[in-house]
């Protein structure tokens, strides 16, 4: 139920895994321009777990099987009649979207004039030309856009607990790296499936020629084209005594995870192979770098939108169909992309740099607060010392956040500024801040891993052989988010972590 005073606002959430990864820059979107709101999504069980603990949301209702028929209908009206929501934004476009705003008394109800509902509505969206030409990321915003709401351009970020990123690191911890997964399920339709046997050919090539390992994901749908998967990759290997139990080479994971534990499971790969489905979604959502096969579908609609991503698709005439299944029986969109193809794309995404990673101030300079002034700039002793890191095959790279942005307390060429002297005066390579508030609850603000994410695809870096250099914890908590090493340096904010690899003196 509602705060007493605080706007209220319903977000009718859509029905698939990978439209839900879609929608999430314009639920971040819809909080900026309503900050003080109170946001609930309603959505269905399946695809709840993609929001669970995004910062957007206030609250989820589970469309359930209990609000099934007209009763069931009339029955959740009732329950969200009890927030008193002022407005709801409907990104889902079927009618029943509208009808049960309608029916829950909602005063305002936005949403794309489609499936015959413009009378439910009272800000109608034309779906119009320019909206169906648009990747389905700006297709929410859109939405927003043309309903009165401030948007801009972010990429879609789910949000893990570093217990979950711990814990799948845990799962995966016996594989050889690289690891490399794959999905080879796409439950749209079999239009969308690249063949098994090909996805096996990848696999092998992945042990033999990489040295690395494999896992494959999937629902309990597709726990048997894991194992058709499995056994092509590497003979025997599901019988209970092949392979090294130290060191094994395949595992599958099909049937085995909850969606959260799937979306930690992906975080954690080096790179994702895959079709055109959720997942797809998720890898680019948490930072993995993928190779996607498109066949029947359009990437310029639903493609990946990661820093470091790689869309394998021929052409044929008769694609993009949008089918489920192929109607000529054959699937040569899917047919003509050969496993060289896309291992080809697997060894051009695989990462062999390494980083040390900084973190500014009260480690490389004097921590003065909102730092605003040249005056109070004050580097640390030693920091060109740093560059012999450099003679070991590091590259320097500094992290920071900067909210004073945000608040208005320092001018961002300032920031930039104080960046470029430690790469034109010390050899750091690059410089990464985020500018956020930190009631953005953004991707790049640490101890989230989004700045640690862009520099790692734009250097090519392993963060898993990589430093986190620091003087507070959360620089430790980002380390650990990403399998790099963390060290606490005691020159500013914080005298011990957890998190940290060692602490160092001042």
């Amino acid at each position: 139920m509602t705060d007493k005073g605080r706007d209220a606002i319903l977000v009718r959430g859509v029905n698939w895994i990978g439209d839900a990864v879609m929608t999430l820059p314009a639920m971040r979107a819809l909080r900026r321009a309503n900050p003080d709101s109170k946001i609930v999504l309603l959505v269905k069980p399946w695809v709840s777990p993609i929001f669970e603990k995004d910062p957007n949301i206030d609250e989820m209702i589970i469309y359930s099987d209990d609000h099934k028929g007209i009763r069931g209908r009339l029955r959740l009206a009732g329950e969200l009649r009890t927030y008193g929501f002022r407005r709801a934004v409907l990104f889902q476009n079927a009618i029943d979207a509208a009808l049960i705003a309608f029916l829950a008394g909602i005063p305002e109800r936005i949403g794309y004039s489609r499936d015959a509902r413009r009378a439910l509505l009272t800000k109608a969206v034309p779906f119009d030309k320019y909206a169906g030409s648009l990747h389905h990321i700006r297709y929410y915003l859109n939405l927003l856009d043309k309903a009165g709401f401030a948007v801009g351009d972010s990429r879609p970020w789910i949000y893990l607990s570093l217990e979950e990123r711990l814990g799948a690191r845990e799962k995966l911890a016996g594989l050889r790296r690289p690891v490399v997964g794959l999905n080879p399920g796409a439950s749209y339709g079999s239009a969308k499936r690249w063949h098994p046997a090909r996805f096996a050919e990848v696999a092998k090539r992945v042990v033999d020629e990489l040295g690395g390992s494999v896992v494959v994901f999937g629902g309990p749908a597709e726990t048997g084209i894991a194992e058709e998967i499995l056994e092509g990759a590497c003979p025997g290997s599901l019988s209970e005594n092949a392979g090294s139990v130290e060191t094994p080479r395949v595992m599958t994971m099909a049937g085995r995870t909850t969606l959260r534990e799937l979306v930690a499971l992906i975080s954690e790969v080096d790179v994702l192979v895959t079709n055109d489905s959720g997942p797809m979604h998720i890898g680019y959502a948490v930072g993995t770098p993928l190779v996607a096969v498109f066949g029947s579908t359009s990437p310029e609609l639903t493609g990946p939108v990661g820093y470091c991503d790689i869309v394998i698709r021929k052409e044929v005439d008769c694609a993009p169909c949008f089918e489920r299944t192929c109607r000529k029986g054959e699937v040569q969109c899917m047919d003509l992309v050969t496993p060289a193809d896309v291992f080809d794309a697997v060894k051009r995404l695989k990462r062999s740099g390494k980083a040390v990673f900084f973190d500014r101030d009260g480690t490389l300079c004097r921590d003065a607060g909102y730092l605003s002034r040249m005056e109070d700039f004050e580097v640390i002793h030693d920091v060109e010392s740093l560059n012999s890191l450099k003679r070991q095959g590091y590259l320097l790279i500094g992290i920071t956040n900067q909210s004073g942005i945000a608040r208005g307390m320092m001018k961002e060429g300032f920031v930039k500024e104080v960046n470029d002297i430690f790469v034109k005066k010390y050899g750091f390579d690059s410089f990464y801040y985020c500018p956020h508030h930190p009631d953005e609850k953004c991707s790049c603000r640490k101890p989230e891993p989004g700045l640690l994410v862009r520099a790692g695809h734009d250097f090519g870096i392993n963060l898993r052989k990589s430093f986190v250099v620091g003087d507070k914890d959360l620089d430790m908590q980002l380390a650990r988010a990403v399998g790099a090493k963390g060290i606490l340096v005691l020159t500013g904010e914080d005298n011990a972590s957890p998190h940290a690899e060692q602490n160092e003196g001042r």
